[in-house]
């Protein structure tokens, strides 16, 4: 902790007081209790819609499961998202399914299949990883056979569905408003928090990974940072 909090210090003389003042105001904030996972987007403007939703919504990452597409957001629709949330791309298939759920999340598909519970009534009490599928054909039937629970939002046309990037807004917005509402330490620790700020500082230098890398090698902190 003691070198996360001195790596910080380091990187703050390199940024202007506006910006380091939003980087500790909006970190307090920032929760990895929700996890959005998209499944192979192949629309741009669909993925930097989705980006720009996560960190409204103050989660700050995004796990891409890639299979025929890359996940590649527009960065003139995301308007600078893409500087604070952190994309993992991973394939899309089992392991990596198993991955995220070994790391303390229950999967929820965003699917009406299953009996889905309707998000007005869904009660969120553990971390959740909340999975959106293809524009075209939604979550996959694997990764459905795999979800712990199945998440569907109400609606009340003809259309049975939300575009992908719409979903993800709905549904981010009203899981947040709900961890507000309710007693559970949703936030980030100590830990996690510094090592976002510095992630965020890095992102905001200019010429900040190679400012960065230099300090870690000056100071034989890569291991740190694994």
């Amino acid at each position: 902790m003691e070198d996360l909090a001195k790596t910080f210090d380091y990187l703050k003389q390199f940024l202007t007081e506006e910006r380091l003042s939003k980087i500790e105001h909006f970190s307090l904030e920032s929760s990895d209790f929700v996890l959005p996972v998209v499944e192979d987007i192949y629309q741009f403007r669909n993925a930097a819609a989705i980006v720009r939703s996560v960190e409204a919504c103050g989660f700050h990452k995004v796990v891409a499961l890639q299979e025929e597409y890359s996940f590649e957001p527009n960065l003139r629709v995301t308007k600078g998202a893409d500087t604070w949330v952190e994309v993992e791309k991973l394939p899309r298939n089992r392991e990596s399914f198993q991955k995220i759920r070994d790391r303390g999340y229950k999967i929820v598909a965003v699917s009406l299949e299953n009996n889905a519970v309707m998000l007005p009534e869904y009660q969120i009490t553990e971390p959740v990883a909340l999975v959106f599928g293809t524009e075209m054909e939604g979550v996959s039937q694997e990764i459905l056979d795999f979800a712990d629970e199945t998440l569907a939002i109400p609606m009340y046309g003809f259309t049975r569905s939300f575009n992908v990037s719409v979903a993800a807004s709905i549904c981010l917005y009203e899981l947040k408003q709900k961890l507000i509402k309710s007693e559970i330490n949703y936030k980030l620790n100590e830990e996690k928090r510094l090592k976002m700020q510095i992630r965020w500082a890095v992102n905001s230098i200019r010429s900040g990974q190679e400012i960065f890398n230099k300090y870690l090698t000056d100071n034989q902190l890569f291991e740190v940072f694994k």
